[in-house]
């Protein structure tokens, strides 16, 4: 699965909207003014010069009592999830100060490479590759096998491999190239096709595979083989 690119823009905040949360990492480098921001309920000040990395699943909301304005990056890099651990170094701010000027000119290739140089300025790759954790995808597919007949969802996956929900959910569109529920469901897919080739009854292989219906089952393969 083809991921949508990285996207910059400037963005000016003033009264909040509400809360929202979204399935990408979402990077706010303070431009002007102080932005109040609250995360699954912590909160702090975003001043000029501060950043603050959103990972996705948490839920956030924005407000400023003037106006600030604000470098953002939507992205799907897993990366960043490391990132957050860090404060913005101080080598940031001429560098969004540079990137929000070119949101706003002709200049495509600055804003092209900005999410790179963004990233190799917050945390330096040794520090990702320290941080990172292999997951043990056979181990993990063994383990999902066993449980075929139970409703898992992501944070079931999520806590087999030590990670938080969002954090699982970013290594697998990095590792696997799709989301977490997109994997389980075709490893259980794959087992029913099994099943199926060794003469097991469809509404044997619904039960052992966490189907709902024999007919949800057979719907399931259907549109699979379609695609």
């Amino acid at each position: 699965m083809r991921l949508p690119a990285d996207a910059l823009s400037v963005r000016c905040y003033g009264a909040s909207h509400g809360s929202h949360a979204h399935e990408h990492f979402q990077i706010l480098l303070g431009l002007d003014g102080v932005l109040e921001l609250e995360v699954d309920g912590r909160g702090r000040r975003l001043a000029a010069g501060d950043g603050a990395v959103i990972v996705p699943g948490d839920r956030h909301d924005f407000e400023a009592a003037g106006a600030a304005r604000c470098l953002v990056l939507d992205s799907h890099d897993a990366r960043w999830q490391y990132a957050r651990e860090n404060p913005a170094p101080p080598a940031l701010a001429p560098l969004a100060s540079y990137l929000a000027a070119a949101c706003g000119s002709a200049l495509p290739r600055a804003r092209m490479l900005g999410p790179a140089l963004m990233l190799e300025a917050w945390t330096p790759p040794a520090a990702v590759r320290r941080a990172r954790r292999a997951i043990d995808w056979a181990a993990l597919t063994a383990w999902a096998q066993a449980h075929s007949h139970e409703s898992l969802q992501v944070s079931d996956l999520a806590s087999r491999v030590h990670l938080s929900a969002a954090q699982f959910t970013a290594r697998c569109r990095e590792d696997l190239g799709q989301s977490p529920m997109a994997w389980l469901r075709e490893l259980r897919l794959a087992e029913a096709r099994q099943f199926r080739r060794q003469g097991l009854p469809v509404a044997e292989v619904a039960r052992r595979t966490g189907y709902h219906s024999p007919s949800a089952l057979t719907a399931a393969l259907r549109k699979q083989t379609d695609h």
